[in-house]
C-alpha cells in the first residue's frame, strides 16, 4: 500500500531543540531535472542547530532541516539521465535552501547526489556530504593545496576539521591541526603531523610559515591565524559572516583571505568517493539517532564536544 504522506522532523518556531517535531507531511514529488530519495540516514550539522534557533537563511518556520542525505532512489523527474529508481546515492542538498532531509523522502537537483560508495554503509555515506564538500571547496577548489604545503586546520577534531585534516594529507601537505588534548591522537590518525593544545598554546605561536589557514572558528581567531600565515600565504573561512576588518587586516600583513558558502556540487562528491574508495578519507560518526530523537542529536552537537558527525537513522 502506497501513501502519500511521510514523517518529517519540523518546527514551527525558533527555539530550543525541543521546538523540533515529528509531523506527518506531504511526500514530495520529483520536478524536471530532480529525484526523489528514500532517506536511509541524514547527517547532523551545526548550520541545523544554527537554523533551528535563528533561522538565518530560512527566515522564519516552518521548515524541515537537514541538507545531509544518503538513501535510494525511489522516483525521477522529466529529464535525468544520470540516476533511476534504485540506485544507492549520497550528496548534499543546495545549500541554504534546499533544506529537507530531516525526513522520510527528500527531493533534490540530480547533480545534488553521486553514487554511494559501495564500502560505506548509509549511516557512513551521510556523515560526509556537507562537510568533505566544504573541506574539498575550500582547499583545492579555492586554495589549490599543493604537496608540501603548510596547513593549518582548525578545530581537526570536529565534523569539517576531521575531514579537512584527511583531505589535506591527500593532496600532500604538511597538515597541523588544534584541537584539544583528550582529542590529539584521533587527529592524529588522521594523519595530521602535528596536534596543537588550544586550551594551553598559542596557535599563532606553535604554528609559523602556514600556506592554507582553513578557518572554522571565526571571530578573534580568524583575525589571529592570519599572523600564522607566510607572505602571500591564504586563510579561507568557511563562515562568511562578521568579515568586518579581514580583508583590511590581511593587506596589513601581506596575506590573503577569503570566506565561502559551500555548494552542492557532483563532481566533488564524485572527488570524494573516490577518495573513500582509496582508503584516503573516512567520516567518524559520534553517535546516531533515530530520526524521531533528532532533538537529542541537536542537544549534544550544541554542547561542542561532538568528535566527527552525528547522523539521523531514518530506514534500516
Amino acid at each position: 500500500m502506497t501513501t502519500n504522506t511521510m514523517r518529517a522532523i519540523t518546527q514551527t518556531t525558533l527555539g530550543e531543540p525541543d521546538v523540533l517535531h515529528g509531523a506527518e507531511v506531504e511526500r514530495p514529488v520529483p520536478g524536471a531535472g530532480q529525484v526523489l530519495v528514500a532517506v536511509h540516514a541524514a547527517g547532523v550539522n551545526p548550520t541545523d542547530w544554527k537554523h533551528r534557533r535563528h533561522g538565518y537563511f530560512l527566515g522564519q518556520p516552518p521548515f524541515t532541516l537537514g541538507w545531509d542525505v544518503s538513501g535510494t532512489v525511489e522516483a525521477v523527474g522529466p529529464g535525468v539521465s544520470l540516476l533511476a529508481p534504485g540506485d544507492e546515492v549520497f550528496g548534499m542538498l543546495p545549500y541554504p535552501y534546499g533544506a529537507g532531509s530531516h525526513a522520510e523522502y527528500v527531493t533534490g537537483p540530480t547533480r545534488a547526489f553521486a553514487p554511494k560508495p559501495a564500502a560505506l554503509s548509509h549511516t557512513e555515506a551521510a556523515a560526509l556530504p556537507l562537510v568533505s564538500l566544504t573541506a574539498w571547496q575550500a582547499l583545492v577548489d579555492t586554495a589549490r593545496v599543493r604537496p608540501g604545503q603548510r596547513v593549518l586546520v582548525h578545530a581537526a577534531a570536529g565534523g569539517v576539521g576531521h575531514v579537512a585534516v584527511q583531505i589535506a594529507k591527500a593532496r600532500g601537505a604538511y597538515v597541523i591541526g588544534t584541537a584539544s588534548a583528550a582529542k590529539h591522537d584521533f587527529v592524529r590518525g588522521l594523519g595530521a603531523d602535528e596536534v596543537i593544545d588550544y586550551r594551553t598554546a598559542d596557535f599563532v605561536e606553535e604554528a609559523r610559515d602556514v600556506d592554507v589557514v582553513l578557518d572554522t572558528l571565526g571571530g578573534e581567531d580568524r583575525l589571529r591565524s592570519l599572523e600564522t600565515l607566510r607572505p602571500g600565504g591564504l586563510l579561507v573561512s568557511i563562515l562568511p559572516q562578521g568579515l568586518e576588518g579581514l580583508a583590511a587586516r590581511a593587506a596589513e600583513l601581506g596575506v590573503r583571505a577569503t570566506a565561502l558558502l559551500v555548494e552542492h556540487d557532483r563532481q566533488g562528491m564524485a572527488e570524494i568517493a573516490a577518495l573513500v574508495e582509496s582508503g584516503r578519507l573516512r567520516a567518524h560518526v559520534s553517535a546516531t539517532y533515530p530520526l524521531a530523537e533528532a532533538a537529542r542529536a541537536h542537544a549534544e552537537g550544541e554542547t561542542g564536544r561532538v568528535t566527527g558527525k552525528l547522523v539521523l537513522t531514518v530506514r534500516p
